[in-house]
């Protein structure tokens, strides 16, 4: 059986990553997201990425690292409101955009884990997000067709994984987390706790093992809070 255990990011993602790849990168925001993963890949210099996302993180923490390094060349994504270096270079015509409903952009990871390649729905139905795609009505309702999505590789973080590549997410952690280990073509997943097969509930498990091909143990996890909101005493 083949030992999916590895030291950290670098050594996981080893063999993987390459120019012009496809990528989808866990989180909501700065909630769950795969930081050491992120950092190796700005390490390695990989450019020409198709970056998955919720969003692009902030400018300097998160996948805003890897705009600032210009090794994105496309987003597919959701919201991306709070990162400056997106909007530079979004303005520019330096980085293409595919904007999503989130609802929308949740599903299409969802279809494409399930090898199903597209799935009608009203949301964006009449709007520019309809433009150019097919539409049908069903029972007298129109809808617009919007196409699975897979990737290259699928980069996630949980709370708790075994070495078999059983995962357990962590409250609103979870996220987008589960469906994306399930769309990747190679998943790594980063954990805060790494322990032996049989040792997590199976009741709670979020992603089988079968989904995941790569896992590490993190360390020093920032976990930064995107907007601090304190009550005036």
């Amino acid at each position: 059986m083949r030992n999916k255990v590895y030291k950290d990011a670098s050594s996981a993602l080893a063999g993987l990553l390459k120019n012009e790849m496809s990528i989808m990168s866990g989180g909501f925001g700065l909630c769950g997201i795969p930081e050491h993963c992120i950092r190796a890949i700005e390490q390695s210099g990989t450019t020409g990425i198709t970056w998955i996302a919720n969003n692009c993180g902030v400018d300097d923490f998160g996948s805003g690292i890897l705009l600032h390094s210009r090794q994105i060349k496309k987003m597919i994504a959701s919201y991306v409101g709070e990162n400056k270096t997106f909007e530079k270079q979004f303005l520019s015509g330096e980085l293409e955009v595919e904007f999503n409903p989130q609802g929308t952009l949740a599903e299409r990871i969802r279809a494409g884990g399930a090898g199903i390649p597209a799935f009608f729905t009203k949301t964006g139905y009449g709007t520019v997000i309809a433009d150019g795609k097919e539409t049908r009505e069903f029972d007298g309702k129109h809808y617009v067709m919007e196409r699975g999505l897979r990737a290259d590789l699928a980069i996630v973080k949980a709370w708790k994984g075994d070495t078999e590549g059983n995962l357990i997410y962590r409250k609103t952690a979870r996220n987008f987390n589960p469906m994306m280990a399930q769309a990747g073509i190679v998943t790594v997943a980063e954990v805060e706790e790494l322990v032996e097969p049989g040792q997590l509930d199976a009741d709670h498990i979020h992603t089988p093992g079968i989904f995941v091909q790569r896992i590490f143990k993190g360390t020093h996890f920032e976990k930064r809070i995107e907007f601090t909101t304190t009550r005036e005493a």
